[in-house]
């Protein structure tokens, strides 16, 4: 993917997102958060990375 498709891309997606009604993006924002980074941020995520790098 070139530069300029990419910033097509990102521009398309948060037009998309900003053009939503306000209840409708708070909605999409919450499902997407995974549970362990809602409840404990990044942390579950590094340990995560940490143990699957090791173990290979």
């Amino acid at each position: 993917m070139s530069g300029n498709d990419y910033v097509k891309f990102i521009t398309e997606e948060f037009v998309s997102y900003f053009n939503k009604p306000r209840e409708k993006r708070k909605k999409v924002k919450s499902v997407s958060m995974a549970y362990t980074n809602r409840w404990f941020g990044v942390l579950p995520l590094a340990i995560k990375t940490y143990v699957k790098k090791t173990n290979n």
